[in-house]
């Protein structure tokens, strides 16, 4: 029995790394998400609720749902391996007003749910409490938990954002000097490209071709080499453009690199995942679901087939009956039976909002004795049990996701430049902060410091740059 709610990302992708960086988008057809300055997971449509669990109803008392003991009060996900019904919860003690007691209300005494520790408070979906779900057990409506105090509540927050009075032109002028003649000034390009936006690096590259008739890409890849040099053409490629490059190269040639696949399918939203399938189309010309198709198999394809279509529901409404009913039905197709029913765990995972996937965790655990997660490391192996596992350590918390990704791909002997740079640069203005506060709380060292010793010279010097100290 293996119980494990951690994922290792060991050596991948190959030594060599990605290959060579074609052009990309002309001018124009750059498409950039989430627009500078806004989060990355706004209220509704997008996003997920606070951390401890703040956005949903209190359970009626006396509504029988689920036992004697009514729904678990919000506040943290169950400790590693499984747990009794009755065990106490890590993470953020639950808000003013939620019951205490025993259960999932308790203050933390453990790591969290499945390793995962409760990220600092902040509020991805937006503030105030969940509406009343319609048809709530009991026919009672519950009294909803106030929201965290307002100095509680953040937005996700990258550690780049736009410029203030940026000028294009001027940093275009920079960029030349720094490539012209004998050597190259690392730290000027270094300098422009980590307080820069998106956005604005996309305005700096336009503005460089109207000054001197060049092409930015190209001089920058023949002033530079190795790592820095995927690291700054990384920084360079519009958003979504980078995302559907990394999917077409995963697929690429001999070999899939899977990981790559989950990572970026099972991680982003449902508007980012749209832009992303219509440009692999525009840009690479091919289909994306043919290419999954022709690269994966089985269960593990048709979850990623899934992911493909940007559907999952966008209701930040908790539906705790539902909640109830997916549990029994997760609960029935693996554990409460011989074999496995892999379509009923891509159903649910790949259509139920993320609200609605963390109170089905939750009604999960009362019913099976053991956390999802744990199910899931039983039931499943290989691919499709790391895609599954991705999308429910999203739902629960998605900094932490991707601040162990980091660790491990740096963990160990050698580096997964690739992942490593991959992380930085997509969550860079979408959620770096957070994932740098998990890491610290989940390794007991800050990314900064990890990064400083595994990397070197001026690559070590740009990420420590995007990282922020």
């Amino acid at each position: 029995m293996r119980v494990s709610g951690r994922m290792s990302y060991p050596g991948y992708p190959p030594s060599g790394g990605y290959p060579a960086f074609p052009g990309y988008p002309p001018t124009g057809q750059e498409s950039v998400y989430p627009p500078a300055g806004q989060c990355s997971y706004p209220a509704v449509p997008e996003g997920y609720p606070p951390a401890g669990g703040g956005t949903y109803p209190a359970a009626p008392p006396g509504a029988g749902y689920p036992g004697a003991a009514g729904y678990p009060a919000p506040g943290g996900y169950p400790a590693p391996g499984g747990y009794p019904a009755a065990a106490p919860a890590g993470g953020m003690p639950p808000y003013p007003g939620a019951p205490a007691g025993p259960g999932f209300g308790v203050p933390p005494t453990g790591p969290g749910f499945g390793g995962y520790p409760q990220p600092p408070a902040q509020n991805y979906a937006g503030g105030g409490p969940a509406q009343i779900p319609v048809g709530y057990p009991g026919g009672q409506a519950p009294s909803p938990i106030p929201g965290p105090p307002a100095a509680m509540v953040q937005c996700t927050q990258g550690t780049i954002t736009a410029a203030p009075n940026f000028d294009a032109g001027r940093d275009a002028e920079i960029l030349r000097k720094a490539m012209k003649g004998f050597g190259t000034d690392e730290q000027a390009i270094i300098n422009v490209v980590a307080n820069r936006s998106n956005d604005q690096r996309q305005k700096i590259k336009a503005a460089f071709k109207t000054m001197y008739g060049k092409d930015l890409i190209k001089d920058l890849k023949s002033e530079l080499s190795g790592n820095i040099e995927e690291l700054i053409l990384a920084l360079f490629m519009p958003t979504t453009y980078y995302d559907a490059w990394s999917l077409r190269h995963a697929m690429k040639g001999a070999g899939t690199q899977e990981r790559v696949l989950i990572e970026i399918l099972c991680t982003r939203t449902n508007q980012e995942i749209r832009e992303i399938v219509s440009c692999y189309k525009s840009e690479f010309g091919r289909d994306i679901e043919q290419d999954i198709r022709a690269d994966t198999s089985g269960h593990f394809e048709r979850l990623l087939i899934s992911m493909c279509q940007g559907n999952r529901d966008e209701n930040q409404t908790v539906d705790y009956q539902k909640a109830q009913e997916d549990a029994q039905r997760l609960y029935q197709a693996g554990e409460g039976k011989l074999g496995t029913d892999e379509s009923c765990f891509n159903m649910v995972l790949a259509s139920r909002s993320f609200p609605q996937l963390k109170a089905t965790v939750e009604a999960y655990s009362r019913i099976a004795n053991r956390d999802l997660l744990s199910s899931i490391d039983r039931e499943f192996s290989g691919n499709v049990e790391r895609g599954l596992k991705t999308i429910l350590q999203c739902a629960l918390n998605r900094p932490a996701f991707f601040a162990e990704r980091l660790y491990y791909s740096m963990k160990g002997a050698g580096t997964d430049d690739s992942t490593l740079i991959r992380i930085i640069v997509t969550r860079s203005e979408i959620d770096l902060v957070q994932i740098k506060q998990m890491f610290t709380q989940m390794y007991q060292k800050t990314l900064a410091t990890m990064i400083a010793s595994d990397t070197s010279g001026d690559y070590r010097r740009l990420l420590l740059a995007i990282v922020g100290q």
